[in-house]
Protein backbone atom coordinates (compact mmCIF):
# COMPACT_ATOMS: atom_id res chain seq x y z
CA UNK A 1 0.00 0.00 0.00
CA UNK A 2 1.95 2.96 -1.50
CA UNK A 3 -0.01 5.35 1.01
CA UNK A 4 1.77 3.73 3.87
CA UNK A 5 5.33 4.00 2.65
CA UNK A 6 5.72 7.81 3.37
CA UNK A 7 2.47 8.21 5.43
CA UNK A 8 1.08 11.21 6.78
CA UNK A 9 0.35 12.04 10.58
CA UNK A 10 -3.58 11.74 9.84
CA UNK A 11 -4.90 8.50 7.87
CA UNK A 12 -8.91 8.38 7.37
CA UNK A 13 -10.34 5.16 5.96
CA UNK A 14 -13.67 5.28 4.75
CA UNK A 15 -16.19 3.95 1.76
CA UNK A 16 -19.35 1.72 2.14
CA UNK A 17 -20.09 -0.24 4.64
CA UNK A 18 -18.67 -3.82 3.83
CA UNK A 19 -15.58 -3.00 1.96
CA UNK A 20 -13.27 -3.73 4.52
CA UNK A 21 -12.24 -0.54 5.59
CA UNK A 22 -11.72 -1.84 9.71
CA UNK A 23 -9.53 -4.54 8.52
CA UNK A 24 -6.99 -1.98 5.72
CA UNK A 25 -6.97 0.55 8.67
CA UNK A 26 -6.52 -1.79 11.48
CA UNK A 27 -3.56 -3.76 9.11
CA UNK A 28 -2.10 -0.27 8.42
CA UNK A 29 -1.75 0.71 12.31
CA UNK A 30 -0.17 -2.70 12.57
CA UNK A 31 2.15 -2.22 9.83
CA UNK A 32 2.79 0.79 11.25
CA UNK A 33 3.38 0.14 14.35
CA UNK A 34 5.85 -3.01 13.77
CA UNK A 35 7.59 -0.18 11.78
CA UNK A 36 8.83 1.43 15.22
CA UNK A 37 5.87 4.56 14.70
CA UNK A 38 3.57 5.35 17.98
CA UNK A 39 0.10 4.76 16.59
CA UNK A 40 -3.77 5.71 17.55
CA UNK A 41 -6.14 3.58 16.09
CA UNK A 42 -9.97 5.54 16.72
CA UNK A 43 -13.15 4.03 15.63
CA UNK A 44 -15.50 6.56 14.90
CA UNK A 45 -18.66 3.71 14.06
CA UNK A 46 -20.64 3.59 16.75
CA UNK A 47 -21.45 0.16 15.82
CA UNK A 48 -17.55 -0.29 16.07
CA UNK A 49 -16.23 -4.05 15.83
CA UNK A 50 -12.41 -2.62 16.49
CA UNK A 51 -12.15 -4.14 19.72
CA UNK A 52 -12.86 -7.86 18.08
CA UNK A 53 -10.58 -7.23 15.09
CA UNK A 54 -7.29 -6.27 17.40
CA UNK A 55 -8.49 -8.75 20.07
CA UNK A 56 -8.43 -5.97 23.13
CA UNK A 57 -11.27 -4.53 24.78
CA UNK A 58 -10.97 -0.59 24.01
CA UNK A 59 -13.13 2.53 25.27
CA UNK A 60 -13.04 6.02 24.67
CA UNK A 61 -9.59 6.85 25.86
CA UNK A 62 -6.60 5.18 24.03
CA UNK A 63 -5.58 1.78 25.07
CA UNK A 64 -2.24 -0.65 24.55
CA UNK A 65 -3.09 -3.31 22.07
CA UNK A 66 -0.94 -5.77 24.31
CA UNK A 67 0.06 -7.83 20.97
CA UNK A 68 1.49 -4.84 19.34
CA UNK A 69 4.08 -2.75 20.71
CA UNK A 70 3.13 1.00 20.22
CA UNK A 71 -0.36 0.70 19.33
CA UNK A 72 -3.04 2.04 21.03
CA UNK A 73 -6.98 1.74 19.81
CA UNK A 74 -9.91 3.53 21.23
CA UNK A 75 -13.94 3.77 20.16
CA UNK A 76 -15.65 7.04 20.32
CA UNK A 77 -18.56 6.22 22.28
CA UNK A 78 -21.28 8.58 21.26
CA UNK A 79 -23.31 8.33 24.51
CA UNK A 80 -20.47 7.86 26.48
CA UNK A 81 -18.71 11.16 25.24
CA UNK A 82 -22.06 12.98 25.50
CA UNK A 83 -22.42 12.20 29.48
CA UNK A 84 -18.95 13.70 29.80
CA UNK A 85 -19.79 16.82 27.66
CA UNK A 86 -23.23 17.32 29.67
CA UNK A 87 -21.04 17.14 32.84
CA UNK A 88 -18.50 19.56 31.56
CA UNK A 89 -21.27 21.94 30.59
CA UNK A 90 -23.36 21.83 33.70
CA UNK A 91 -21.13 20.78 36.45
CA UNK A 92 -19.50 24.34 37.30
CA UNK A 93 -23.09 25.60 37.68
CA UNK A 94 -23.89 22.66 40.69
CA UNK A 95 -23.72 24.73 44.12
CA UNK A 96 -23.87 28.18 42.02
CA UNK A 97 -27.22 28.41 40.40
CA UNK A 98 -30.73 27.50 42.08
CA UNK A 99 -31.12 23.42 41.63
CA UNK A 100 -34.28 24.75 39.47
CA UNK A 101 -31.59 26.03 37.00
CA UNK A 102 -29.36 23.54 36.83
CA UNK A 103 -32.35 21.14 36.29
CA UNK A 104 -33.43 23.06 32.79
CA UNK A 105 -29.80 23.13 31.72
CA UNK A 106 -29.94 18.89 32.34
CA UNK A 107 -32.27 19.38 30.25
CA UNK A 108 -30.98 21.39 27.36
CA UNK A 109 -28.49 19.07 27.26
CA UNK A 110 -30.06 15.88 27.41
CA UNK A 111 -31.19 16.47 23.46
CA UNK A 112 -30.21 14.97 20.39
CA UNK A 113 -27.81 17.94 19.52
CA UNK A 114 -26.25 16.85 22.66
CA UNK A 115 -24.80 13.34 21.41
CA UNK A 116 -23.69 14.77 18.08
CA UNK A 117 -22.00 18.27 19.07
CA UNK A 118 -19.98 15.64 22.31
CA UNK A 119 -18.88 12.71 19.39
CA UNK A 120 -17.88 15.50 17.10
CA UNK A 121 -16.20 17.03 20.05
CA UNK A 122 -13.63 13.72 20.78
CA UNK A 123 -13.10 13.88 17.28
CA UNK A 124 -12.34 17.62 16.88
CA UNK A 125 -10.12 17.47 19.83
CA UNK A 126 -7.71 14.65 17.82
CA UNK A 127 -7.86 16.31 14.78
CA UNK A 128 -7.44 19.77 15.65
CA UNK A 129 -5.85 19.66 19.25
CA UNK A 130 -2.32 19.02 18.78
CA UNK A 131 -2.04 18.47 22.50
CA UNK A 132 -4.80 15.60 22.78
CA UNK A 133 -2.26 13.11 20.15
CA UNK A 134 1.54 14.24 21.12
CA UNK A 135 2.14 11.13 22.30
CA UNK A 136 1.68 9.71 18.86
CA UNK A 137 3.49 9.53 15.32
CA UNK A 138 -0.05 8.80 13.60
CA UNK A 139 -3.37 9.04 14.25
CA UNK A 140 -5.43 6.68 12.08
CA UNK A 141 -9.13 6.87 12.06
CA UNK A 142 -11.63 3.94 11.10
CA UNK A 143 -14.67 5.81 10.04
CA UNK A 144 -18.52 5.11 9.77
CA UNK A 145 -19.37 3.92 6.56
CA UNK A 146 -20.07 7.31 3.71
CA UNK A 147 -23.01 8.91 4.46
CA UNK A 148 -22.73 8.75 8.65
CA UNK A 149 -18.76 9.93 7.80
CA UNK A 150 -19.30 13.12 5.40
CA UNK A 151 -21.56 13.78 7.86
CA UNK A 152 -18.94 14.10 10.31
CA UNK A 153 -16.33 15.76 8.24
CA UNK A 154 -18.67 18.18 7.06
CA UNK A 155 -19.54 19.65 10.76
CA UNK A 156 -16.23 21.45 11.77
CA UNK A 157 -17.11 24.00 8.72
CA UNK A 158 -20.56 23.90 9.77
CA UNK A 159 -20.36 24.82 12.95
CA UNK A 160 -17.33 27.28 12.43
CA UNK A 161 -19.89 28.87 9.70
CA UNK A 162 -23.17 28.85 12.53
CA UNK A 163 -20.54 30.45 15.36
CA UNK A 164 -19.12 32.97 13.19
CA UNK A 165 -22.75 34.34 11.53
CA UNK A 166 -24.52 34.09 15.14
CA UNK A 167 -25.72 37.64 16.25
CA UNK A 168 -27.77 36.45 18.82
CA UNK A 169 -25.07 34.13 21.25
CA UNK A 170 -27.78 31.45 21.86
CA UNK A 171 -27.82 28.00 20.11
CA UNK A 172 -29.98 24.33 20.23
CA UNK A 173 -27.36 23.29 22.64
CA UNK A 174 -27.52 26.62 25.16
CA UNK A 175 -25.55 30.17 25.32
CA UNK A 176 -22.87 30.25 22.50
CA UNK A 177 -20.11 31.57 25.05
CA UNK A 178 -19.80 27.71 26.13
CA UNK A 179 -18.69 26.66 22.76
CA UNK A 180 -16.70 29.53 21.72
CA UNK A 181 -13.82 27.58 23.65
CA UNK A 182 -13.84 24.78 21.11
CA UNK A 183 -14.09 27.53 17.69
CA UNK A 184 -10.49 27.77 17.51
CA UNK A 185 -10.51 23.68 18.07
CA UNK A 186 -12.83 23.83 14.93
CA UNK A 187 -10.86 25.75 12.60
CA UNK A 188 -8.02 23.68 12.84
CA UNK A 189 -9.92 20.97 12.69
CA UNK A 190 -10.69 22.11 9.31
CA UNK A 191 -7.10 23.39 8.31
CA UNK A 192 -5.77 19.96 9.39
CA UNK A 193 -8.28 18.11 7.26
CA UNK A 194 -7.31 19.99 3.84
CA UNK A 195 -3.25 20.20 5.20
CA UNK A 196 -2.08 17.50 2.36
CA UNK A 197 0.83 16.75 4.27
CA UNK A 198 -1.07 16.53 7.09
CA UNK A 199 -4.16 14.11 6.14
CA UNK A 200 -4.50 11.41 3.68
CA UNK A 201 -8.13 10.22 2.65
CA UNK A 202 -7.85 6.51 2.34
CA UNK A 203 -11.11 5.49 0.13
CA UNK A 204 -11.96 2.05 -0.01
CA UNK A 205 -14.10 0.04 -2.60
CA UNK A 206 -14.88 -3.49 -3.67
CA UNK A 207 -14.95 -4.21 -6.97
CA UNK A 208 -18.54 -3.44 -7.40
CA UNK A 209 -20.24 -0.56 -9.17
CA UNK A 210 -21.89 1.02 -6.25
CA UNK A 211 -18.86 1.03 -4.05
CA UNK A 212 -17.06 2.75 -6.75
CA UNK A 213 -19.99 4.84 -7.05
CA UNK A 214 -19.87 5.94 -3.25
CA UNK A 215 -16.08 6.09 -3.42
CA UNK A 216 -16.45 8.68 -6.13
CA UNK A 217 -19.16 10.49 -4.28
CA UNK A 218 -17.09 10.83 -1.62
CA UNK A 219 -14.45 11.81 -3.12
CA UNK A 220 -16.03 15.30 -4.81
CA UNK A 221 -17.57 15.70 -1.92
CA UNK A 222 -14.72 15.86 0.24
CA UNK A 223 -12.69 17.60 -2.55
CA UNK A 224 -14.58 21.01 -1.96
CA UNK A 225 -14.13 21.02 1.76
CA UNK A 226 -10.52 20.71 0.71
CA UNK A 227 -9.51 17.69 1.34
CA UNK A 228 -7.43 16.81 -1.56
CA UNK A 229 -4.83 14.37 -0.57
CA UNK A 230 -6.57 11.29 -1.76
CA UNK A 231 -6.22 7.15 -2.27
CA UNK A 232 -8.11 4.15 -3.73
CA UNK A 233 -7.51 0.90 -2.07
CA UNK A 234 -9.52 -1.46 -3.52
CA UNK A 235 -10.19 -4.24 -1.44
CA UNK A 236 -10.78 -7.92 -2.47
CA UNK A 237 -9.95 -8.40 -5.82
CA UNK A 238 -10.46 -12.27 -7.44
CA UNK A 239 -8.90 -13.90 -9.46
CA UNK A 240 -10.34 -17.88 -10.50
CA UNK A 241 -8.75 -20.84 -10.28
CA UNK A 242 -10.90 -22.98 -12.36
CA UNK A 243 -11.90 -22.03 -15.69
CA UNK A 244 -15.03 -24.33 -15.93
CA UNK A 245 -16.65 -22.88 -12.19
CA UNK A 246 -19.42 -20.63 -13.39
CA UNK A 247 -19.72 -19.14 -10.26
CA UNK A 248 -16.13 -18.39 -9.91
CA UNK A 249 -15.75 -16.94 -13.66
CA UNK A 250 -19.16 -15.14 -12.87
CA UNK A 251 -17.48 -13.38 -9.45
CA UNK A 252 -14.30 -12.64 -11.53
CA UNK A 253 -15.76 -11.07 -14.51
CA UNK A 254 -18.23 -8.52 -12.63
CA UNK A 255 -15.39 -7.13 -10.81
CA UNK A 256 -13.60 -6.75 -14.08
CA UNK A 257 -16.36 -5.51 -15.48
CA UNK A 258 -17.15 -2.74 -12.37
CA UNK A 259 -13.27 -1.74 -12.26
CA UNK A 260 -13.35 -1.34 -15.92
CA UNK A 261 -16.72 1.43 -15.78
CA UNK A 262 -14.86 3.25 -12.40
CA UNK A 263 -15.80 6.40 -12.24
CA UNK A 264 -13.35 9.49 -13.66
CA UNK A 265 -13.30 10.92 -9.76
CA UNK A 266 -11.44 7.71 -8.68
CA UNK A 267 -9.64 6.57 -11.89
CA UNK A 268 -7.47 9.05 -11.66
CA UNK A 269 -6.67 8.38 -7.95
CA UNK A 270 -3.17 6.77 -6.87
CA UNK A 271 -4.48 2.57 -6.08
CA UNK A 272 -3.59 -0.11 -4.90
CA UNK A 273 -5.01 -3.32 -5.02
CA UNK A 274 -5.57 -6.41 -2.11
CA UNK A 275 -6.45 -9.93 -3.39
CA UNK A 276 -9.29 -11.85 -2.16
CA UNK A 277 -9.15 -13.74 0.42
CA UNK A 278 -12.01 -16.68 1.86
CA UNK A 279 -11.04 -16.25 5.09
CA UNK A 280 -11.49 -13.40 7.89
CA UNK A 281 -9.34 -10.69 8.85
CA UNK A 282 -9.74 -11.20 12.68
CA UNK A 283 -6.86 -11.16 14.95
CA UNK A 284 -2.92 -9.19 14.89
CA UNK A 285 -1.52 -12.00 12.81
CA UNK A 286 -4.14 -12.14 10.54
CA UNK A 287 -3.98 -7.78 10.03
CA UNK A 288 -0.20 -9.05 9.40
CA UNK A 289 -0.89 -11.34 6.35
CA UNK A 290 -3.41 -9.08 4.70
CA UNK A 291 -3.12 -9.12 1.01
CA UNK A 292 -0.99 -12.47 1.00
CA UNK A 293 -1.96 -15.90 0.58
CA UNK A 294 -3.98 -17.67 3.06
CA UNK A 295 -3.95 -21.15 1.87
CA UNK A 296 -1.95 -21.80 4.42
CA UNK A 297 -4.12 -22.19 7.16
CA UNK A 298 -6.68 -23.76 5.26
CA UNK A 299 -6.35 -27.15 6.99
CA UNK A 300 -8.17 -25.56 10.11
CA UNK A 301 -10.99 -24.54 8.60
CA UNK A 302 -11.79 -27.69 6.39
CA UNK A 303 -11.91 -29.80 9.69
CA UNK A 304 -14.98 -27.51 10.70
CA UNK A 305 -18.34 -29.05 11.08
CA UNK A 306 -21.00 -29.79 8.46
CA UNK A 307 -24.65 -27.80 9.17
CA UNK A 308 -27.22 -30.39 9.11
CA UNK A 309 -29.59 -28.97 6.55
CA UNK A 310 -29.43 -25.49 4.59
CA UNK A 311 -31.96 -23.12 5.92
CA UNK A 312 -34.95 -21.89 3.79
CA UNK A 313 -35.07 -18.93 1.28
CA UNK A 314 -36.73 -15.58 1.54
CA UNK A 315 -39.33 -16.63 -0.17
CA UNK A 316 -41.12 -18.48 2.65
CA UNK A 317 -40.32 -15.61 5.11
CA UNK A 318 -42.30 -12.94 2.31
CA UNK A 319 -45.39 -15.37 2.66
CA UNK A 320 -44.98 -15.27 6.38
CA UNK A 321 -45.09 -11.71 5.96
CA UNK A 322 -47.78 -11.05 3.79
CA UNK A 323 -50.44 -12.35 6.20
CA UNK A 324 -50.80 -9.47 8.11
CA UNK A 325 -51.49 -7.10 5.20
CA UNK A 326 -50.25 -3.86 6.04
CA UNK A 327 -47.71 -2.82 8.67
CA UNK A 328 -43.48 -1.58 8.55
CA UNK A 329 -40.72 -4.25 7.67
CA UNK A 330 -36.79 -2.95 8.45
CA UNK A 331 -34.40 -4.41 6.76
CA UNK A 332 -31.41 -3.33 9.65
CA UNK A 333 -27.50 -4.41 9.67
CA UNK A 334 -23.61 -3.51 9.38
CA UNK A 335 -23.12 -2.00 6.10
CA UNK A 336 -22.69 -3.89 2.79
CA UNK A 337 -24.85 -6.73 3.85
CA UNK A 338 -27.46 -6.22 0.93
CA UNK A 339 -29.97 -4.23 3.15
CA UNK A 340 -31.23 -2.48 0.28
CA UNK A 341 -31.27 -5.53 -1.85
CA UNK A 342 -33.08 -7.87 0.75
CA UNK A 343 -35.07 -4.82 0.92
CA UNK A 344 -35.96 -4.58 -2.32
CA UNK A 345 -36.98 -8.42 -3.04
CA UNK A 346 -39.42 -8.26 -0.37
CA UNK A 347 -41.06 -5.08 -1.24
CA UNK A 348 -41.16 -6.54 -4.98
CA UNK A 349 -42.40 -10.00 -3.66
CA UNK A 350 -45.00 -8.59 -1.80
CA UNK A 351 -46.52 -5.93 -4.58
CA UNK A 352 -46.49 -9.20 -6.91
CA UNK A 353 -48.77 -10.61 -4.24
CA UNK A 354 -51.15 -8.01 -4.92
CA UNK A 355 -50.71 -6.15 -1.90
CA UNK A 356 -50.35 -2.81 -1.47
CA UNK A 357 -46.55 -1.34 -0.94
CA UNK A 358 -43.95 1.56 -0.41
CA UNK A 359 -40.81 1.25 -0.51
CA UNK A 360 -38.42 3.72 0.92
CA UNK A 361 -34.90 3.95 2.73
CA UNK A 362 -33.14 5.98 6.18
CA UNK A 363 -29.40 5.48 4.59
CA UNK A 364 -27.97 9.13 3.12
CA UNK A 365 -26.03 6.77 0.58
CA UNK A 366 -29.24 4.98 -0.71
CA UNK A 367 -28.96 3.26 -3.80
CA UNK A 368 -32.76 2.12 -4.08
CA UNK A 369 -33.12 3.11 -7.77
CA UNK A 370 -30.11 1.62 -9.02
CA UNK A 371 -31.10 -1.42 -7.27
CA UNK A 372 -34.59 -1.15 -9.19
CA UNK A 373 -33.24 0.24 -12.34
CA UNK A 374 -36.18 1.71 -13.99
CA UNK A 375 -38.65 -1.03 -13.44
CA UNK A 376 -42.17 0.32 -12.03
CA UNK A 377 -44.55 -2.48 -11.06
CA UNK A 378 -48.62 -2.33 -9.78
CA UNK A 379 -48.81 -1.17 -6.31
CA UNK A 380 -45.12 -0.55 -5.70
CA UNK A 381 -44.15 3.22 -4.62
CA UNK A 382 -40.93 3.76 -4.37
CA UNK A 383 -39.10 6.65 -2.52
CA UNK A 384 -36.58 7.82 -0.23
CA UNK A 385 -36.11 9.76 2.82
CA UNK A 386 -33.59 13.28 1.87
CA UNK A 387 -32.23 15.09 4.45
CA UNK A 388 -32.17 18.09 2.57
CA UNK A 389 -35.41 18.12 1.22
CA UNK A 390 -36.90 17.12 4.92
CA UNK A 391 -34.72 20.04 6.59
CA UNK A 392 -36.33 22.54 4.44
CA UNK A 393 -39.75 21.15 4.73
CA UNK A 394 -39.30 20.91 8.64
CA UNK A 395 -37.74 24.60 8.68
CA UNK A 396 -40.84 25.49 6.65
CA UNK A 397 -42.99 24.03 9.06
CA UNK A 398 -41.90 25.34 12.59
CA UNK A 399 -41.77 29.32 11.14
CA UNK A 400 -45.28 28.67 9.94
CA UNK A 401 -46.41 27.24 13.34
CA UNK A 402 -43.85 28.22 16.52
CA UNK A 403 -43.26 31.44 14.37
CA UNK A 404 -46.95 32.37 13.62
CA UNK A 405 -46.76 35.33 16.71
CA UNK A 406 -43.63 36.01 17.43
CA UNK A 407 -42.09 39.52 16.89
CA UNK A 408 -39.05 40.25 14.85
CA UNK A 409 -36.82 39.44 17.31
CA UNK A 410 -38.20 36.47 18.06
CA UNK A 411 -38.55 35.30 14.62
CA UNK A 412 -34.73 35.99 14.23
CA UNK A 413 -33.63 34.47 16.96
CA UNK A 414 -36.18 31.15 16.14
CA UNK A 415 -34.73 31.42 12.14
CA UNK A 416 -30.96 31.13 13.66
CA UNK A 417 -31.45 28.03 15.64
CA UNK A 418 -32.82 26.53 12.93
CA UNK A 419 -29.81 27.41 11.15
CA UNK A 420 -27.98 24.78 13.76
CA UNK A 421 -26.41 21.77 12.29
CA UNK A 422 -29.01 19.78 14.20
CA UNK A 423 -31.76 20.42 12.52
CA UNK A 424 -30.94 18.20 9.94
CA UNK A 425 -30.97 15.07 12.39
CA UNK A 426 -34.30 16.09 14.07
CA UNK A 427 -36.04 16.70 10.46
CA UNK A 428 -34.79 12.86 9.43
CA UNK A 429 -36.02 11.57 12.51
CA UNK A 430 -39.15 13.08 12.25
CA UNK A 431 -39.50 11.72 8.22
CA UNK A 432 -39.00 8.53 9.76
CA UNK A 433 -41.48 8.57 12.38
CA UNK A 434 -44.04 9.67 9.30
CA UNK A 435 -42.44 7.11 6.79
CA UNK A 436 -43.32 4.22 9.96
CA UNK A 437 -47.17 6.05 10.69
CA UNK A 438 -47.85 4.92 6.69
CA UNK A 439 -48.06 1.24 7.77
CA UNK A 440 -51.03 1.65 9.08
CA UNK A 441 -52.84 0.77 5.73
CA UNK A 442 -50.39 -0.11 3.54
CA UNK A 443 -47.15 -2.03 3.62
CA UNK A 444 -44.12 -0.24 3.98
CA UNK A 445 -40.44 -1.51 3.55
CA UNK A 446 -37.76 0.80 5.22
CA UNK A 447 -33.93 -0.01 4.19
CA UNK A 448 -32.14 1.57 6.87
CA UNK A 449 -28.99 3.19 7.17
CA UNK A 450 -25.70 0.85 8.68
CA UNK A 451 -26.17 -0.16 12.15
CA UNK A 452 -24.48 2.66 13.97
CA UNK A 453 -26.83 5.54 12.37
CA UNK A 454 -29.85 2.97 12.90
CA UNK A 455 -29.11 2.63 16.59
CA UNK A 456 -28.60 6.39 16.95
CA UNK A 457 -31.90 6.83 15.50
CA UNK A 458 -33.53 4.43 17.88
CA UNK A 459 -31.91 5.28 20.55
CA UNK A 460 -32.17 8.66 20.46
CA UNK A 461 -36.07 8.47 19.75
CA UNK A 462 -36.78 10.47 23.47
CA UNK A 463 -34.23 13.06 23.08
CA UNK A 464 -35.82 13.33 19.55
CA UNK A 465 -39.66 13.95 21.31
CA UNK A 466 -37.95 16.59 23.46
CA UNK A 467 -36.19 18.05 20.87
CA UNK A 468 -39.50 18.40 18.18
CA UNK A 469 -41.38 19.19 21.60
CA UNK A 470 -39.31 22.15 22.33
CA UNK A 471 -39.16 23.94 18.53
CA UNK A 472 -42.69 23.35 17.51
CA UNK A 473 -44.90 23.02 20.60
CA UNK A 474 -47.03 20.25 20.08
CA UNK A 475 -45.79 16.63 19.36
CA UNK A 476 -47.04 15.25 15.89
CA UNK A 477 -48.99 11.49 15.88
CA UNK A 478 -46.23 10.24 14.28
CA UNK A 479 -43.68 10.76 16.57
CA UNK A 480 -45.64 10.48 19.37
CA UNK A 481 -46.84 6.88 18.62
CA UNK A 482 -43.49 5.84 17.09
CA UNK A 483 -42.07 3.90 19.60
CA UNK A 484 -45.37 2.03 20.16
CA UNK A 485 -45.62 1.00 16.14
CA UNK A 486 -42.04 0.25 16.41
CA UNK A 487 -42.31 -2.13 19.69
CA UNK A 488 -46.02 -3.99 18.16
CA UNK A 489 -44.91 -7.26 16.95
CA UNK A 490 -48.18 -7.34 14.87
CA UNK A 491 -47.25 -3.68 13.28
CA UNK A 492 -43.46 -3.81 12.63
CA UNK A 493 -41.02 -6.68 11.56
CA UNK A 494 -37.30 -6.38 11.44
CA UNK A 495 -34.87 -8.52 9.49
CA UNK A 496 -31.58 -8.83 10.49
CA UNK A 497 -29.67 -9.09 7.55
CA UNK A 498 -26.43 -10.64 7.52
CA UNK A 499 -23.40 -12.18 5.45
CA UNK A 500 -22.14 -15.46 6.64
CA UNK A 501 -19.12 -13.98 8.41
CA UNK A 502 -17.93 -13.08 11.63
CA UNK A 503 -18.38 -9.28 11.87
CA UNK A 504 -21.63 -8.96 10.02
CA UNK A 505 -22.87 -11.53 12.35
CA UNK A 506 -21.50 -10.47 15.90
CA UNK A 507 -22.65 -6.58 14.77
CA UNK A 508 -26.48 -8.30 13.81
CA UNK A 509 -25.94 -9.86 17.05
CA UNK A 510 -25.07 -6.94 19.20
CA UNK A 511 -28.34 -4.47 17.44
CA UNK A 512 -30.47 -7.24 17.65
CA UNK A 513 -29.71 -7.39 21.92
CA UNK A 514 -30.06 -3.20 21.47
CA UNK A 515 -33.37 -3.68 19.88
CA UNK A 516 -34.47 -5.55 22.60
CA UNK A 517 -33.57 -3.27 25.31
CA UNK A 518 -35.63 -1.02 23.35
CA UNK A 519 -38.58 -3.54 23.46
CA UNK A 520 -38.32 -4.35 19.66
CA UNK A 521 -38.43 -7.89 18.66
CA UNK A 522 -36.45 -8.47 15.92
CA UNK A 523 -38.99 -11.23 13.22
CA UNK A 524 -35.87 -12.74 11.36
CA UNK A 525 -32.40 -13.26 10.35
CA UNK A 526 -31.32 -13.48 6.32
CA UNK A 527 -28.01 -14.46 5.79
CA UNK A 528 -27.28 -13.04 2.56
CA UNK A 529 -24.92 -13.77 -0.46
CA UNK A 530 -24.06 -17.03 0.61
CA UNK A 531 -21.89 -19.28 -1.58
CA UNK A 532 -23.33 -22.72 0.84
CA UNK A 533 -26.15 -23.52 -1.49
CA UNK A 534 -24.00 -23.14 -4.46
CA UNK A 535 -22.04 -25.67 -6.61
CA UNK A 536 -18.42 -25.02 -7.19
CA UNK A 537 -15.37 -26.25 -7.82
CA UNK A 538 -12.72 -23.47 -7.40
CA UNK A 539 -10.63 -24.30 -4.30
CA UNK A 540 -10.94 -20.48 -2.99
CA UNK A 541 -14.54 -20.72 -3.31
CA UNK A 542 -15.23 -24.14 -1.81
CA UNK A 543 -12.62 -22.80 1.35
CA UNK A 544 -14.68 -20.13 1.55
CA UNK A 545 -17.82 -22.11 1.65
CA UNK A 546 -16.53 -24.00 5.04
CA UNK A 547 -15.52 -21.07 6.17
CA UNK A 548 -19.26 -19.47 6.51
CA UNK A 549 -20.57 -22.65 7.78
CA UNK A 550 -19.91 -22.22 11.64
CA UNK A 551 -21.31 -18.47 10.89
CA UNK A 552 -24.94 -20.21 9.87
CA UNK A 553 -24.65 -22.63 12.24
CA UNK A 554 -24.08 -20.00 15.21
CA UNK A 555 -27.10 -17.96 13.75
CA UNK A 556 -28.88 -21.04 13.69
CA UNK A 557 -28.38 -22.38 17.38
CA UNK A 558 -27.77 -18.70 18.94
CA UNK A 559 -29.50 -15.81 17.39
CA UNK A 560 -32.60 -16.43 15.28
CA UNK A 561 -36.24 -17.80 15.63
CA UNK A 562 -36.55 -17.82 11.65
CA UNK A 563 -33.84 -17.84 9.08
CA UNK A 564 -33.46 -17.37 5.38
CA UNK A 565 -30.72 -18.08 3.43
CA UNK A 566 -30.16 -16.21 0.07
CA UNK A 567 -27.70 -17.96 -2.51
CA UNK A 568 -24.89 -15.29 -4.08
CA UNK A 569 -26.70 -15.03 -7.32
CA UNK A 570 -24.34 -14.71 -10.89
CA UNK A 571 -26.29 -12.28 -12.01
CA UNK A 572 -27.23 -9.17 -10.42
CA UNK A 573 -30.43 -8.81 -8.43
CA UNK A 574 -31.61 -5.60 -9.78
CA UNK A 575 -35.00 -4.59 -11.39
CA UNK A 576 -38.18 -6.90 -10.30
CA UNK A 577 -36.88 -9.53 -13.20
CA UNK A 578 -33.40 -9.97 -10.86
CA UNK A 579 -35.32 -9.21 -7.18
CA UNK A 580 -38.09 -11.39 -7.46
CA UNK A 581 -35.10 -14.23 -8.64
CA UNK A 582 -34.53 -13.77 -4.53
CA UNK A 583 -38.10 -14.91 -3.34
CA UNK A 584 -39.27 -16.97 -6.00
CA UNK A 585 -36.71 -20.42 -5.53
CA UNK A 586 -36.51 -22.31 -2.39
CA UNK A 587 -32.95 -23.43 -1.21
CA UNK A 588 -32.18 -27.29 -1.64
CA UNK A 589 -32.61 -29.99 0.94
CA UNK A 590 -29.30 -31.18 1.08
CA UNK A 591 -27.46 -32.73 3.86
CA UNK A 592 -23.80 -31.54 4.62
CA UNK A 593 -24.27 -28.90 1.60
CA UNK A 594 -20.49 -28.56 1.02
CA UNK A 595 -19.18 -32.16 1.24
CA UNK A 596 -17.23 -33.35 -2.23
Amino acid sequence: MDFIKVPTRNLFFTGKGGVGKTSLASATAVHLADRGHRVLLVSTDPASNLDEVLGTPLGNDPTPVAAVPNLYGMNIDPEAAATAYRERMVGPYRGVLPDAAVKSMEEQFSGSCTVEIAAFDEFSKLLGDPSATAAFDHVIFDTAPTGHTLRLLTLPSAWSGFMETNTSGTSCLGPLAGLQAQQAIYRQTVAALSDASVTTLVLVARPESSAFSEAARTSAELRKLGVTNQHLVINGVFCSEEANDAVAMALQQRGEAAMAGMPAETQSLPQTIVPWSWSGLMGIEALRRIGQPTETDASADLQTAPIGTIPSGLGSLVDELAQAGHGVILAMGKGGVGKTTIASAVAVALAQRGLPVHLSTTDPAAHLAATMTADALPGLTVGRIDPAAETEAYKAEVLRTAGENLDPDGLALLEEDLRSPCTEEVAVFRAFAKAVAEGTDRFVVLDTAPTGHTVLLLDAAMAYHREVTRQTQQMPEAVQNLLPRLRDPQFTHVLLVTLPEATPVHEAATLQADLRRAQIEPFAWVINQSLVPLAVTDVSLRRRQQHELRFIHEVQSEHSQRLALVPWQIEPPTGVQGLARLTSANNPKLESPVSR
